[in-house]
C-alpha cells in the first residue's frame, strides 16, 4: 500500500508541479500588468474567497471519503448522490442570496463600485462547491490520471484567458483596430478579467464533468444526512479558521499597518508585496497538496489495519525529509527563483519573509499528516478546536507584530500558528490514536536544515554566479547531512529492491 501511495503521490506531485507552474505564470503576468496596489486588491478578494469556499463546502469532501470507506459497494452510489444533492442545493441557495445582496456586500467590503465582482464570485463559489464531490470521487476511485487531466485543463484555460484579456487584448485595443474586439472586451474592467478568467475556466471544467452529473440521482435521507452533517459540520469551523490563518494576515496588514511604515508605499502596496512573496512558498505548497490528494483516501483505507500506526509513522518520516530538503533548496536559490516568478523589482523588497513562510507551510503539511487521528476516529470536533486555536494565535500575532514588524510580523505569526497547530495535534493524537512518530529524527532534520539556512544567509554574496555556486555548495552539504542521518534507512530500502 505504501508503494501505491508513493506512486499516486508522485503522479499527483508531478502533475501538481506542472499545473501550479502553469498557474504561477499568472504571477509574472499580474505583477507586470498590475502595480502592487492593484495586485493587493486581487489578493484581498481571493482572501475572502477562502472563507466562502469553506462555508459552501461545509466539510463534505472529507465526509465523503470517510463514509465511502465505510460503505459497501451497493451503498457507495447513494453516499455520492446524497452528498452531491446537499451541496448542489445549498450552493444554489447561498449564491442566490449573495447575488441578490451583491451591492451591500461590496459596500461592506469597502469596494462600493465592485458589485459585479461579488456577483461573479457568487457564481464561482457555487460551481467550485458543486465540483468538490465529482473530483473527490475520482480520488477515491484512484482515477488520478483523469483527476489530473481535468485540473490541468482548468489551469491552462485560466492562464490562457488571463493572457488573452490582460496582455493581448489591451495591445489590440490600443492599436489601429480597437473595434475588432470592442464587442466583447471592455478596457475599464481591468483587474476584473483576472476574476472572469477564473470563472470561465471553472464553468469549462463543469461541462467536462458532465458524466459525473449524468450519473447523479437526487437523493435525500435525513437518517444518513444527519450522520454526514455531524461528521462534517466541525469542518465549517475549521474552514473559518483556515480563512483566518491563510487570509487574515493580508486583511490585517492592510488595516493595521501604521501610516508611513514603509517608504516605498502604503498598506495596500505592502499587501501586494507580501502576497507576491508569499507565492514563493509554492514549492512547499505543491508537495503538501500532492501529499494531501494521495494521502487522504490512503489514510481512510488503512485505518483498520493493525499495522497502520507504523505505516503512518513511516509516511510522516519521509514527508518531513522531502519538505525540509525543499525548504533548504528554495532558501539557497531564492535569488534566481524570485526573478522567474516576480517580474517587477518593486516586489522583491519582501523576499526576506520567504524562509518564514516556507517553514510555516511545512508545519501546515505536518499538521495535515497528523490530522489522520481525528479523521479516522470520527473526532472531527478536535480538528475544529485546533484550527480555531490556531486562528486566535494568528489574529493575536498579527495584531501585536504588524505595527512593529510590518509584513515580517504577518509571516512570523503564520509560522507560530502552524507550528502550534502541529504540536497540539501531535500531543492530542498520541492520547487518542497513538502513532510511533520518530520525533527525534524529525527535529534533527528540521534543526539541521535551519542551521544550513542561517549559514547560507550569512555567506550570501553580491556576485550572482559566485553566490549561486556558494549557496548550492551549502545545499549539497545539507543533502549529505540528510544522507548520513538516513544511511540505515537508505540501506534497507536498497536491500528491499
Amino acid at each position: 500500500m505504501l508503494k501505491k501511495l508513493f506512486s499516486e503521490a508522485v503522479l499527483y506531485g508531478v502533475s501538481t508541479v506542472l499545473i501550479r507552474l502553469i498557474n504561477y505564470t499568472l504571477i509574472p503576468i499580474h505583477t507586470k500588468v498590475f502595480a502592487p496596489a492593484e495586485f493587493g486588491i486581487v489578493s484581498i478578494f481571493y482572501a475572502y474567497a477562502v472563507l466562502f469556499n469553506a462555508l459552501y463546502s461545509y466539510g463534505m469532501e472529507t465526509t465523503f471519503f470517510r463514509f465511502m470507506s465505510k460503505a459497501d459497494e451497493s451503498e457507495k452510489p447513494q453516499v455520492y448522490n446524497r452528498i452531491l444533492t446537499s451541496l448542489i442545493s445549498s450552493s444554489l441557495l447561498f449564491s442566490a442570496i449573495m447575488y441578490g445582496f451583491s451591492a451591500e456586500i461590496a459596500s461592506f467590503l469597502g469596494y462600493a463600485n465592485a458589485q459585479h465582482y461579488v456577483q461573479w464570485f457568487a457564481i464561482l463559489f457555487a460551481i467550485d462547491a458543486i465540483l468538490i464531490i465529482p473530483f473527490a470521487k475520482l480520488r477515491a476511485e484512484h482515477k488520478a490520471k483523469q483527476f489530473v487531466s481535468l485540473k490541468l485543463a482548468e489551469v491552462i484555460v485560466t492562464v490562457g484567458l488571463n493572457l488573452f484579456f490582460l496582455v493581448i487584448c489591451p495591445k489590440i485595443y490600443s492599436g489601429d483596430s480597437p473595434e475588432t474586439i470592442s464587442w466583447f472586451y471592455n478596457p475599464n474592467l481591468g483587474i476584473g478579467y483576472a476574476f472572469l478568467s477564473n470563472l470561465y475556466a471553472k464553468a469549462f471544467v463543469l461541462l467536462l464533468l458532465w458524466k459525473a452529473f449524468a450519473n447523479w440521482r437526487p437523493a435525500w435521507d435525513w437518517t444518513h444526512m444527519k450522520q454526514y452533517y455531524k461528521y462534517g459540520f466541525p469542518f465549517i469551523l475549521t474552514g473559518v479558521a483556515v480563512f483566518v490563518n491563510e487570509s487574515s494576515d493580508k486583511l490585517m496588514l492592510e488595516a493595521w499597518l501604521p501610516e508611513g511604515f514603509y517608504s516605498f508605499g502604503d498598506s495596500t502596496y505592502a499587501v501586494g508585496v507580501y502576497s507576491a512573496c508569499y507565492k514563493l512558498s509554492i514549492f512547499i505548497t505543491l508537495a503538501v497538496t500532492a501529499f494531501k490528494y494521495a494521502a487522504e483516501p490512503f489514510f481512510f483505507a488503512q485505518a483498520d489495519d493493525k499495522n497502520s500506526p507504523e505505516t503512518f509513522s513511516r509516511v510522516m518520516r519521509y514527508f518531513i525529509i522531502v519538505l525540509m530538503i525543499m525548504v533548504v533548496g528554495v532558501c539557497t536559490n531564492i535569488d534566481w527563483l524570485s526573478s522567474i516568478f516576480i517580474r517587477r523589482d518593486s516586489y522583491k523588497v519582501g523576499l526576506s519573509i520567504v524562509p518564514f513562510l516556507l517553514m510555516a507551510n511545512m508545519f501546515l503539511g505536518i499538521y495535515y499528516s497528523l490530522s489522520v487521528w481525528f479523521k479516522v476516529t470520527d473526532r472531527t470536533k478536535f480538528g475544529a478546536f485546533i484550527s480555531l486555536g490556531g486562528a486566535l494565535v494568528t489574529l493575536l500575532g498579527n495584531y501585536l507584530l504588524i505595527p512593529v514588524l510590518g509584513y515580517h510580523g504577518s509571516a512570523i505569526a503564520t509560522l507560530i500558528c502552524y507550528a502550534l497547530m502541529a504540536i497540539t495535534s501531535y500531543v492530542l493524537g498520541q492520547r487518542y490514536y497513538p502513532i510511533p512518530y520518530k520525533l527525534g529524527n524529525a527535529l534533527l532534520h528540521m534543526i539541521g536544515g535551519l542551521l544550513f539556512i542561517l549559514f547560507a544567509y550569512y555567506l550570501h554574496k553580491g556576485d550572482f554566479w559566485g553566490n549561486f555556486f556558494l549557496q548550492n555548495c551549502i545545499f549539497a552539504g545539507y543533502l549529505i547531512f540528510v544522507g548520513l542521518i538516513e544511511r540505515k534507512e537508505i540501506k534497507k530500502m536498497l536491500q528491499r529492491h
